[in-house]
């Protein structure tokens, strides 16, 4: 059991806490048998091949994929940056006369800065705005491809600041129209909402571990098969992952990371009943104490156990997160090496910049007891008093990536 002088977490889309049942699972493999899954020549890397390629096709049955169209990788950074890198160079590699690379105001930091890396190295760089609900306007994109040959579009399925979730389908659609590959990034989106690459045209998607409370260190690029989709890997090894991400699986990771795809398949419907059920009690007692409170993005098409809120009365979210320290929020302020700016995300959807620095990402997850939410809200509304009344001392709590 939880002590109950620890924080509230409220922080489920920086990271999920492991499932004990992923983490039982994990454990065999570290001390049972700890063989290289590579090594089939002997019968216990033979056993640790097979339970890879197992968590291989849960993985696969999470997103709607063939078990074989999974890359692992060791995070959602990779496999944002094998796709959009990959599929780019391979492209460039074979003469194509496509440059054009489409993606989003709003996307996370590695893509946006993929797509940089790119247009450095002679690609067109295409970043389109969203509207004030974080959602991207069809229209926007088909006047992008119509525009110039497009190479290929990635569009994140949810946002990790503001939960909003695009219509991958519509965005498949036009893809295939306009002979454009279709990344998306779905680490936000895994376990939360129904996924499927098929029935939405995704050619390349990312996923990770730790966003389904699986381990760190451990995501996924599923790559399309059929008709096959051609990337340029990053770096040299040995060929492991189809020649596209050479270098030895960590196995317990891989076996975690499955058993965390197959538990947020069977049990997605249940969870988000009952992360909206906490989310709903959240509002309704933050709201009671605390008037005017905002929420950001669009208010349906969002997944559950998200809430990004801007705060009344000019108060500062670092501050307020410093007066409240039994509750685990963020900003989603990045940062630089000197200060720390307001959330490019929530600028792009028109924030003006100190309405961006008076809001809290709220993460509610799986393990969010009702009794935590009454006891984050009660602490927040609190420490919103005590910051909008200026009798909070002046500390922040130090500013993380």
């Amino acid at each position: 059991m939880r002590p109950t002088n620890r924080p509230v977490y409220l922080d489920n889309h920086a990271t999920t806490p492991p499932d004990p049942r992923v983490l039982a699972a994990m454990r065999p493999w570290w001390e049972e048998n700890f063989a290289n899954p590579h090594s089939v020549e002997h019968a216990m890397g033979r056993e640790a091949e097979e339970a890879v390629e197992a968590a291989r096709g849960h993985v696969a049955d999470l997103v709607g994929a063939e078990a074989r169209e999974v890359v692992f990788t060791s995070g959602a950074t990779e496999a944002n940056n094998i796709a959009i890198k990959g599929a780019a160079r391979f492209a460039a590699s074979q003469g194509s006369g496509r440059q054009r690379v489409v993606t989003l105001a709003t996307e996370h930091k590695c893509v946006l800065e993929c797509v940089r890396d790119l247009a450095s190295e002679g690609f067109e760089a295409v970043v389109l705005p969203v509207g004030a609900d974080g959602l991207l306007d069809l229209d926007v994109l088909r006047g992008a491809f119509a525009a110039a040959p497009t190479l290929l579009v990635s569009v994140m399925a949810v946002n990790n600041e503001i939960g909003v979730a695009q219509d991958l389908a519509a965005i498949g659609a036009m893809a295939k129209e306009a002979g454009a590959l279709f990344h998306t990034d779905a680490a936000q989106a895994a376990g939360r909402v129904p996924l499927d690459v098929g029935e939405a045209g995704i050619d390349l998607l990312s996923l990770s571990g730790h966003k389904v409370y699986g381990p760190k260190g451990i995501g996924a690029l599923y790559v399309r098969r059929r008709p096959r989709v051609r990337l340029a890997p990053l770096f040299s090894g040995g060929g492991q992952e189809r020649g596209l991400r050479s270098g030895t699986l960590p196995a317990p990771l891989v076996v975690g990371f499955g058993e965390a795809a197959r538990l947020a398949a069977a049990e997605m419907i249940l969870d988000g009943g009952r992360v909206a059920s906490q989310r709903d009690r959240f509002m309704a007692a933050l709201g009671a104490e605390v008037s005017g409170v905002r929420l950001n993005g669009h208010p349906e098409r969002r997944v559950p156990g998200n809430l990004n809120l801007t705060f009344p009365g000019g108060v500062d979210a670092q501050a307020l997160m410093a007066a409240a320290p039994e509750v685990c929020v963020s900003t989603g302020s990045a940062c630089s090496s000197a200060a720390v700016e307001p959330s490019y995300v929530l600028r792009a959807i028109g924030l003006p910049e100190a309405e961006a620095r008076a809001t809290l990402r709220i993460g509610i997850g799986r393990f969010t007891s009702p009794a935590d939410v009454d006891r984050a809200a009660a602490a927040l509304a609190a420490a919103w008093r005590r910051v909008a009344a200026g009798t909070e001392p002046a500390r922040a709590p130090e500013a993380v990536e």
